[in-house]
């Protein structure tokens, strides 16, 4: 048996809100923002906003530009590096070779060797 209640599963103050309870919208502009992969995205912004020089394409996250010719390059990828790579690009093999050794001499005399 269907009730004859009109707002039935709904909340007090669910109904349509129109701009006499929000307010005027602010005026807005979309801008074309294309990134190297070639995907186009049209954010929008308020006329007074400043506009950025990137935007993150939603499809692929690489960086777009609003020259749809020349989009911003895809950043380089860095492979995985270890902690021992990191020490190796800061130190030469000789410096590694003097630091290890004084560690094991100081080990030794800990040890009474």
């Amino acid at each position: 048996m269907a009730g004859g209640n009109a707002i039935r599963g709904s909340r007090v103050g669910a109904g349509p809100m129109g701009e006499a309870e929000r307010g005027e919208a602010a005026p807005r502009q979309r801008i074309a923002f294309w990134c190297s992969n070639g995907h186009e995205t049209h954010p929008s912004f308020s006329d007074e906003a400043a506009i950025p020089e990137t935007w993150d394409c939603p499809r692929c996250g690489f960086p777009a530009g609003r020259d749809e010719h020349n989009p911003p390059p895809a950043p380089r990828n860095e492979p995985y590096k270890s902690h021992l790579a990191y020490v190796r690009e800061r130190r030469s093999d000789e410096e590694g070779n003097a630091i290890l050794e004084e560690a094991l001499a100081q080990l030794r005399r800990r040890r009474g060797e």
